[in-house]
């Protein structure tokens, strides 16, 4: 009975660890594609629910899928910002079917992928990590603001809450260790929401109006559409989180003392494959490895998969209650942007973490990080760039993302791929 309960409460530690980053996808995509609370409800409590699908798909370890690693899972924030250029221009429906196809391409390369990686070193994948931090980083200063388009956007109330939340989230971040310091952005959204409750800027009919419970619904927001720009997006972001996920594995496998094997990691690659396809059908997101749960596997030293078991249990008995994601709709816009400008700094923090490692290496990398950095801005302020360029070719260039990310690509090959003569 004592280890039941001890493997519950390491579980619901590993919960509140991700939960930030789970909820606040939802809420910021959801929040800038123009969806209604119900709606938002929804797809708050379906994130949290295939949450805990797509860990239990990575944990579980048989023939075709699973990696076999005590990894949670959690939808990747390199994806928010692409997906919310997505639904502004093609529509939700376009989101969801450049996902189901992203999904379908990680399945289907994951036994090669250890092949195509040499595609995608540190210099690509730090420099797409860093133009999608720094293209997120407006959409949290809107939020800071009230939200675009709101009546008191400015005000003093607004800038208070934002500000106060991030100070608290920094004090907390700086002041606290262990386990308070790894869920302090949680601690600085409940803090700054019930700030809002006594400033009365948070309004609770969403939640009285929210079920107890409810039923999954697949294509929740319609069928699908599939276009070529959103389908070369989301693979993308599929393979920059591929690449995570790699490092995340081969982490948890010196926690533990487990060579990874070559078959691991297609396993691992084909199981995130079917969570982000699920993802696509149930209308949430792409699921990636969660950093943060790794780190609280070497502060507590619980290294057993029972207790993330426990954990993905958890994340699908709530996903099911859709009066607990009704609470989180509640948040007032400010706290959510002083909390994304630190999730979305902590971004291009890791971006550039990844590009330190290979900047000093050779004065070639730093023209692949300048050119393909300077790209990806460049056409996500200036979208209009390449508008007189045939709509075939413009596929490739109408988004920032994909034209900084194909750009570090094709430079990595240009400079340290093709054999220069000596």
């Amino acid at each position: 009975m004592n280890d039941i309960l001890k493997n519950t409460a390491l579980g619901f530690q590993h919960v509140l660890a991700m939960y930030a980053g789970a909820i606040l996808v939802p809420l910021i995509v959801g929040g800038a594609i123009g969806l209604n609370s119900e709606q938002l409800t929804y797809l708050v409590a379906i994130d949290i629910l295939m949450c805990g699908v797509a860990t239990i798909l990575q944990v579980m370890s048989n023939r075709f899928f699973g990696i076999g690693l005590p990894v949670v899972l959690g939808c990747t924030f390199t994806a928010v910002g692409p997906m919310i250029a997505i639904g502004g221009e093609y529509g939700v429906s376009s989101i969801y079917g450049a996902i189901i196809v992203s999904g379908i391409v990680v399945i289907l390369i994951s036994g090669l992928f250890g092949r195509l990686v040499k595609f995608f070193p540190p210099v690509v994948t730090g420099s797409v990590v860093t133009i999608i931090g720094v293209t997120l980083i407006p959409v949290a200063i809107n939020n800071m603001g009230g939200g675009q388009g709101a009546s008191d956007f400015g005000s003093a109330s607004n800038i208070s809450l934002a500000f106060g939340t991030l100070f608290f989230i920094v004090l907390l971040y700086r002041f606290s260790t262990g386990f308070i310091k790894s869920i302090s952005i949680l601690l600085g959204i409940v803090a700054g929401t019930i700030a809002g409750i006594l400033m009365g800027k948070v309004d609770f009919t969403n939640v009285q109006n929210a079920d107890y419970f409810h039923m999954v619904t697949p294509f929740y927001f319609g069928t699908p559409t599939f276009e070529w720009s959103p389908i070369i997006t989301m693979t993308l972001v599929a393979i920059v989180s591929l690449v995570e996920s790699t490092g995340v594995y081969f982490a948890l496998g010196d926690i533990l003392d487990k060579k990874i094997k070559k078959e691991d990691l297609t396993k691992g690659y084909r199981a995130e494959g079917i969570a982000v396809l699920l993802g696509g059908i149930f209308n949430s997101f792409p699921y990636t490895t969660f950093s943060q749960n790794v780190g609280l596997i070497q502060l507590s030293g619980v290294k057993t998969k029972k207790v993330i078991y426990i954990a993905g249990g958890m994340l699908i008995l709530l996903g099911f209650i859709p009066k607990i994601a009704a609470v989180t709709t509640v948040i007032p816009s400010s706290v959510l942007g002083g909390a994304m400008l630190a999730m979305f700094g902590m971004i291009v923090a890791q971006g550039i973490k990844m590009l330190s490692k290979v900047v000093d290496e050779s004065v070639d990398n730093s023209m692949i990080i300048a050119c393909s950095i300077g790209m990806g801005l460049g056409v996500t302020v200036v979208p209009d760039l390449f508008l007189s360029l045939p709509e075939s070719f413009q596929i490739l260039t109408s988004n920032g993302i994909v034209a900084g990310s194909l750009t570090a690509i094709v430079l990595n090959i240009i400079f340290n791929m093709i054999p220069t003569r000596k």
